[in-house]
Parts: structure tokens; C-alpha cells; sequence
């Protein structure tokens, strides 16, 4: 005997859920993705626009 039967609810409810999981991971690697891209960028920069940014430059380092 069965104790433990899983009412339609139950299933309706476990589908939404992963589905909300799936767009949440989702929408983290949209976010991860962009952000390594900016890092990216912001390295290929020309000096120039990091001295109009107000972004240290490697001369000032040195």
C-alpha cells in the first residue's frame, strides 16, 4: 500500500517552481555574462577615456 500518493496539485506546483528556477539561473548567467564583458572592456580602454572617466591611468602608477 501506497501511503504517499502525489496529488495533480502537487505536480502543477513542482513544474512552476522549476520552471521559476530555470528563469532565475537564467537571468544569473545574463548577469555573470555581462559583467566579465564589462571587465573585459574596461581593460581594452584607451587611456585616454580612463583619464576623461577619472580612471587611473598607468602613467599616474608610475
Amino acid at each position: 500500500m501506497d501511503l504517499k500518493v502525489e496529488h495533480e496539485m502537487h505536480k502543477r506546483r513542482f513544474s512552476r517552481n522549476a520552471g521559476l528556477g530555470f528563469v532565475l539561473v537564467g537571468l544569473v548567467v545574463l548577469v555573470f555574462g555581462i559583467t566579465i564583458v564589462k571587465v573585459r572592456m574596461i581593460g581594452n580602454v584607451p587611456e585616454a577615456y580612463n583619464a576623461a572617466a577619472g580612471l587611473p591611468t598607468a602613467e599616474a602608477g608610475e
